[in-house]
């Protein structure tokens, strides 16, 4: 039997487990790889390629990383190699119109489509504390995440998964989910979206991590949701690294209090509930337990840390 020539385009981790489990099938080849071009990460601003572009270079594929598909040779050169289908997971560009009509694009999408389309759908379901989440692949068209859905998958979200966790169930869930989706996809009866029932989600940006001690259930989900990148941190700078729900029912005058301190940490109040907090990183110092940080800055109970 003849492999289906199938064209790669993803970035990030969850992109890379899916890309590794299309090359380790034998059905499947893989003519090229496309992928963002390398960023400068961390405070060195070293040159990084992306997960997917390691992957692939291990695997000896073509690699490709142009900073924008709209171009003339890269259509004819993704029609040179002749696809049968091109295969899209977390990829970070909008495909043309050109390259969509030159084999079936499937995308990947981590959400149960037509809910949470746009750029952070994994965030958004925990941002809202949501129990359950998956992933679709959908036919690709020129709109945003607006394709025919060809198959799902669902997941149960346990109240205290955090994203890197919940990415890589999604990433192995996608990993099953393309490969079925590929094998039979002649059979597959695309489902149109219902737009009037959809959502959107943006792209996160550094500021979206700034909490105010509004709801210590919100704040709770936006750690859950913001692990590694950008993080909760409070007015003053002060990064909260390692917390847990106290309680969720208390309405306190003044958020920010310190109301109790044991060996593992302390409980800080919200407007509403209360949170506990184990490790913290100061603005520009190292992170630290919070019982030292409470030690170094002379705080106790009843002392307000903002």
């Amino acid at each position: 039997m003849q492999k289906k020539r199938v064209i790669f385009m993803g970035t990030p981790e969850y992109a890379e487990k899916i890309l590794k489990a299309l090359s380790q099938n034998s059905k499947y080849m893989i003519p090229m790889v496309f992928t963002q071009p390398d960023k400068p990460v961390g405070r060195k601003k070293i040159l990084t390629p992306p997960p997917v572009k390691v992957y692939a270079n291990e695997m000896g594929f073509k690699v490709l990383q142009p900073g924008n598909l709209r171009s003339d040779e890269t259509a004819t050169l993704i029609k040179d190699a002749k696809p049968d289908f091109i295969v899209v997971a977390a990829y970070g560009q909008i495909l043309p119109k050109d390259i969509l009509e030159t084999a079936p694009c499937i995308n990947l999408h981590a959400s149960i489509l037509p809910q949470y389309r746009g750029a952070s759908p994994v965030q958004q379901v925990l941002l809202e504390g949501r129990d359950y989440t998956g992933v679709t692949a959908m036919l690709m068209n020129e709109g945003l995440d607006t394709g025919d859905i060809l198959a799902y998958t669902k997941r149960y979200i346990p109240t205290d998964m955090r994203l890197v966790e919940l990415m890589d169930i999604l990433a192995q869930d996608a990993s099953e989910l393309i490969i079925d989706v590929l094998d039979r996809f002649d059979e597959i009866e695309p489902l149109s979206q219902v737009g009037a029932v959809s959502s959107h989600c943006k792209k996160i940006g550094r500021e979206d991590g700034k909490v105010s001690l509004d709801s210590a259930v919100d704040i709770y989900n936006k750690f859950r949701a913001f692990e590694n990148w950008p993080g909760v941190f409070l007015s003053n700078g002060l990064k909260l690294t390692k917390i847990s729900i106290n309680e969720t029912d208390s309405i306190n005058e003044e958020a920010g209090v310190i109301l109790s301190m044991d060996k593992k940490g302390f409980t800080l109040s919200c407007k509403r509930g209360s949170l506990k907090i184990y490790r913290v990183h100061p603005a520009s110092k190292k992170e630290t337990q919070a019982k030292a940080y409470l030690a170094g800055k002379r705080l106790k109970i009843g002392d307000n840390i903002l």
